[in-house]
């Protein structure tokens, strides 16, 4: 296709070369950047349907993308009608029915700003700057998920615009099995447009993250697994192996050498919580200094939207390649294996390798929740690092296996759309006869498959 830099064409679809195509097809991870043949960014109903007729007489499959998250875990665009959806309206909260609407394109930040006036928090993950749709309808692990589960059981309504055009409100009232399957169901059904989020009350969280030298890995791994094993549900941490680069933002102390950080959130329902919050915030910090002074301790009690800010996510697109796996219980031999693949001395070229602490009401699985409504393990693996100067993307993917490999015995073989990010890696997150009913559901909304590229790989039925 010939490049062009003119204006966009028909129903605005721009091509490669032009400003609009650019912005269109931005995604956050650099190193899996979005090609497709066409792409146009909407911002209501008219737009989309524009873009599907377009996309409908021109022969293209269509893909849809809000903020670009999840570029990673996306299988290749070329020769697709990419639509980038960034709809008008903003964040709307009934503080009565707690719940918020929130426009497809939305970043998690403006739903914790807008809901926090009524003492109301959001199932956000760890950064503010991700999309709630994407995030919410893949599962969504948070730092509240212990408390209240996967993010895709407080999705109380999806709007969608299906392939042929027709605008479709799926609740538990109308539409009750297309809202099943669109919670988890991988993707594919349309181009949604909004989602309904329930919201829940949070008077205070403690919250921040602790850094050690990675020298006292072992003996601070062994201690967080312990208080893993009992936790309260209040609280849901994550323990990372960092391996900083000296950037801008990252603290002198974090780039001098490797660190062991574990950060996450204990929160407070109400103000007679607080001090339990603190006390079991201190059951899990206390061991943890007792081995050695943290380099830098953020740790405070403080506004639900300081949550945000624990993990240090980047805010900017970065490029990177990484891995995710569910694991089961990790017992000695685990923590040794998590170790030697990631830790101190094992080579990795791998900037953070992270457990996320799961169990809880994660584990519960939500009668009137969607197809994906429990996660099935204590554990999350996630593991990646950017591919600049002499660390390769090939250096990248092989050290992603032979951790994969390693921790092999506790590979639980699924894994959670939210947190896949990379789509060349083994996932699975249904079992084949959600899959299959999943697929069957789909093809009533989109029969010719337009929508056929969006599917998760963890949600297609066997082959």
């Amino acid at each position: 296709m010939t490049a062009s830099t003119g204006a966009p064409g028909p129903a605005g679809i721009a091509r490669p070369g032009s400003p609009a195509y650019e912005e269109a097809s931005r995604v956050f991870n650099l190193a899996a950047p979005a090609h497709p043949e066409a792409a146009v960014t909407v911002d209501g109903i008219d737009g989309i349907r524009a873009a599907l007729r377009h996309a409908a007489d021109a022969g293209l499959p269509v893909r849809v993308i809000g903020t670009g998250h999840a570029s990673g875990a996306a299988r290749p665009m070329d020769g697709a009608l990419l639509i980038r959806t960034r709809l008008a309206g903003g964040v709307e909260i009934d503080p009565q029915r707690r719940v918020a609407r929130v426009p497809a394109g939305t970043r998690w930040a403006e739903v914790v700003e807008a809901a926090a006036p009524y003492g109301l928090a959001a199932p956000h993950g760890s950064s503010g700057g991700v999309g709630v749709v994407g995030y919410a309808l893949g599962g969504g692990a948070g730092f509240y998920g212990r408390t209240t589960g996967l993010a895709a059981n407080l999705v109380r309504a999806v709007e969608l615009v299906t392939a042929d055009g027709t605008v479709v409100r799926a609740d538990a009232g109308q539409d009750a099995e297309l809202f099943w399957a669109l919670r988890g169901g991988g993707g594919g059904f349309g181009v949604v447009t909004a989602v309904e989020v329930a919201l829940f009350p949070v008077h205070r969280t403690v919250t921040g993250g602790a850094y050690w030298p990675a020298s006292l890995a072992e003996p601070l791994l062994e201690a967080w697994l312990r208080w893993c094993a009992d936790a309260p549900r209040s609280a849901t941490t994550s323990l990372r192996l960092m391996n900083l680069p000296p950037l801008p933002g990252v603290p002198a102390e974090l780039a001098a050498g490797p660190v062991l950080a574990v950060d996450g959130a204990v929160h407070a329902a109400d103000e007679t919580g607080l001090a339990g919050a603190l006390r079991d915030a201190d059951d899990l910090l206390g061991p943890l200094r007792a081995i050695g002074k943290p380099l830098i301790d953020t740790w405070h009690a403080a506004e639900p939207a300081a949550v945000l800010h624990a993990h240090m996510d980047p805010a900017d697109p970065v490029p990177f390649v990484g891995d995710h796996l569910l694991l089961g219980a990790l017992d000695g031999a685990g923590a040794q294996a998590f170790l030697g693949a990631v830790g101190e001395g094992s080579g990795s070229p791998l900037v953070v390798a992270s457990l996320r602490q799961l169990g809880g009401a994660f584990a519960e699985a939500d009668p009137a929740g969607g197809v994906l409504s429990r996660v099935d393990a204590p554990y999350a693996y996630m593991g990646s690092g950017p591919p600049f100067g002499p660390v390769t993307v090939a250096a990248l993917e092989e050290h992603c296996t032979r951790v994969r490999a390693a921790l092999t015995p506790w590979d639980t073989g699924r894994t959670l759309p939210s947190l896949v990010e990379n789509h060349h890696r083994p996932q699975r997150h249904l079992d084949a006869a959600d899959a299959a009913a999943v697929a069957r559901i789909r093809a009533g909304v989109d029969p010719e498959g337009r929508f056929a590229g969006d599917i998760a790989l963890g949600a297609l039925p066997p082959a």
